[in-house]
């Protein structure tokens, strides 16, 4: 085997490894890194340097949390993108540390036969916030001008219907005291086929894959007008569009996480503080051993 062989089939490796360590959990990502003696020290510095600002980004979105609470705000967050392009993942870093009673995600599967006879925002509006609360759309209302529109799921008359109402359908949410935020999450033709591969070798990521997706690849080309034609034709200033560098995974979440932070005027809301209360006992209190074979074996 040359030593060209040996690169082409090295780097798809490295790929996959950097990837796998990516998806772990943040605190876990760390230990990692601190023992990991085979990226040199740039790539750790870089990646110390993530975290730092990760975690205080999350610090931020602690207090923006509890400022939609105080406020009774009521915000909503669209995320949209090709397959593969990130979303989920600086989904995850958003939520990660927040109240799921405050911020939650919505994420709706393909709608059902009679869904699919119902105003088509109609299955949308039910997952809207109240007071107090933050969205996060994981795909949205844009499946129609992306998806459908590509696959065939919709009629022509159907997509030109829904680039006339979405403007008019996100101006009343405007008006209803909504806070509606869109991103539109970017990456190439090469980094989308790399990430699909990583997918397609990764057990833990091929669940990540269907049909659809793998569709969406053949037809990149017809993706793309549809992109174009979406934020050409829903881009308002009641609900502009604001599309995310997602190449390069970390700056990405960065990024993303930073610019929403800046769309709002928030503060840190003062806390009472917090009195840990004396564990009340009494002389008569027995507690009770559980039977042994309720326990669950400790193998680690």
């Amino acid at each position: 085997m040359n030593d060209r062989t040996e690169d082409a089939q090295l780097l798809p490796l490295q790929r996959m490894h950097l990837d796998l360590i990516d998806s772990y959990d943040e605190e876990l990502e760390m230990a990692i890194d601190d023992g990991d003696d085979a990226q040199d020290a740039e790539a750790r510095a870089l990646r110390r340097l993530y975290f730092r600002e990760l975690f205080r980004l999350q610090g931020e979105l602690v207090k923006l949390q509890d400022w939609v609470v105080a406020q009774r705000q009521k915000v909503v967050i669209l995320f949209e993108g090709r397959d593969a392009a990130g979303k989920g993942g600086v989904i995850k870093r958003i939520t990660q540390r927040l109240n799921p009673r405050v911020c939650r995600v919505a994420a709706l599967p393909a709608p059902n036969d009679r869904e699919r006879t119902q105003w088509y925002f109609q299955r949308y509006v039910s997952h809207l916030p109240a007071a107090g609360e933050i969205v996060l759309f994981d795909r949205s209302w844009y499946n129609r001008a992306g998806v459908e529109r590509v696959m065939g799921f919709c009629t022509d008359d159907e997509v030109e219907e829904f680039f006339r109402t979405v403007p008019e359908f996100e101006k009343m949410l405007a008006r209803s005291g909504i806070t509606l935020i869109k991103y539109w999450f970017s990456i190439t033709d090469d980094e989308q086929h790399a990430r699909f591969l990583n997918r397609i070798h990764d057990p833990l990521k091929q669940w990540k894959l269907s049909p659809m997706d793998l569709e969406s690849r053949r037809r990149w080309e017809d993706y793309t007008r549809a992109k174009e034609a979406m934020l050409d034709r829903t881009h308002i200033p009641e609900a502009p569009w604001w599309v995310v560098q997602a190449v390069d995974k970390k700056r990405a979440r960065l990024n993303c996480i930073a610019h929403l932070l800046s769309q709002f005027d928030y503060h840190e809301v003062p806390h009472d503080p917090i009195a840990l209360p004396a564990r009340v006992r009494h002389a008569d209190y027995i507690r009770h051993p559980v039977p042994e074979e309720m326990i669950v074996p400790e193998l680690y």
